[in-house]
């Protein structure tokens, strides 16, 4: 072998072996690069978090009424905590009619429509819970997913209603506000009914585009220089609920990438949940709904970092009936719907929390 023959094999041989070590020093975990969702939620989801799903979902469908509404306290005629627990069942694999929580899942769907108002507004008469457009913006929401998955024609026709609604009521800023009235607007209400939209538009029923893009003009002058978002535009300080709040309604824009969005990243991950840390803030399980979703978007570190600790913290906070709640929320139902649905994120099963 000549000698520039010689000095070329050595060449390629050093190259391979630079190489050999680098694929060696990524598999050890030397600058690798965090896994997507989709490739880690099978070794996130351990054997401990689905004794808790299992549980939780137990306790919820034990606190069902006939009529499709959830316990008895404050919360129970409030569409949203019916159409969480719904999503939830589903998230686990039910559909309506079939699996373990078929029958549930129906029962969520009929209470929704039996109480959606010639208008389109899901309200029912007596629910005394602040908020109403929370409620209608969560049935919506519910509605949506449920499309495709009943042969039952009514659930186009109340779900087409409700979107109207929400379109019909936007406001002059561009977001809502808790009655269906075209008058003032946070960024909580907001985000809600961008969901609702997002996921009726996705669902086939008709979305004008100037709708959504006065609802992404709301969220963005709505963030604060921090990251944060405040709750009116007036001003205020950001708080980490409706911050993740924010980062979502901007996903669901399509919104993937700019400043906007990793300055609310950076901020929430300021809130990174701590292992039976007690957080007395109010929206404990609302914020953490938001920001689970917002982490599963962004992915890589964001995810990796994220989803772990909300699912320990979860695992650890989990009462020995299978319940959730928080010191400043009203029901364990909806702290169980909203707890269960974080932690089986990974699951992919509704069409809203697919990337």
């Amino acid at each position: 072998m000549n000698t520039k023959l010689r000095g070329v094999v050595h060449t390629v041989f050093a190259w391979l072996v630079v190489a050999s070590c680098f694929a060696l020093s990524e598999r050890a975990g030397m600058g690798q690069t965090p896994p997507d969702p989709e490739r880690s939620a099978v070794d996130m989801v351990t054997p401990e978090v689905d004794e808790a799903i299992q549980k939780g979902l137990t306790f919820l469908a034990s606190r069902q009424n006939e009529d499709g509404s959830f316990g008895r306290g404050v919360l129970r005629l409030n569409p949203a905590v019916c159409s969480l627990a719904g999503m939830s069942f589903v998230s686990a694999g039910n559909t309506p009619g079939r699996g373990a929580y078929g029958s549930q899942v129906q029962r969520c769907i009929r209470f929704v429509l039996d109480h959606s108002q010639e208008n389109g507004f899901i309200h029912v008469p007596g629910d005394l819970t602040r908020g109403p457009m929370y409620g209608h913006g969560f049935a919506t929401l519910f509605l949506a997913q449920m499309y495709g998955m009943t042969l039952d024609p009514l659930v186009r026709t109340k779900l087409a209603a409700a979107g109207k609604l929400i379109i019909d009521t936007q406001n002059d800023e561009g977001g809502w506000r808790y009655m269906p009235e075209r008058r003032e607007a946070d960024i909580s209400v907001t985000v809600c009914q961008i969901m609702a939209l997002r996921a009726a538009k996705n669902a086939g029923i008709y979305v004008p585009s100037e709708t959504i893009d006065r609802c992404v003009d709301y969220v963005r002058r709505s963030q604060n220089p921090d990251g944060g978002f405040m709750y009116m535009l007036h001003g205020g300080p950001s708080k980490f609920p409706r911050s993740a709040a924010g980062v979502v309604a901007l996903y669901s824009a399509g919104i993937y990438e700019g400043d906007e969005i990793s300055r609310g990243l950076d901020y929430l991950l300021q809130h990174l949940p701590r292992s039976r840390h007690v957080d007395r803030e109010s929206h404990y399980f609302y914020g953490h709904y938001y920001a689970v979703q917002a982490m599963w978007h962004a992915g890589g570190k964001y995810w990796s970092q994220w989803y772990p600790a909300i699912r320990d913290e979860l695992v650890s906070r989990q009462n020995s009936d299978g319940s959730w709640i928080s010191p400043t929320d009203l029901a364990p139902e909806y702290g169980t719907a909203m707890a269960t649905l974080i932690l089986q994120l990974p699951n992919n099963q509704l069409p809203i929390f697919q990337r």
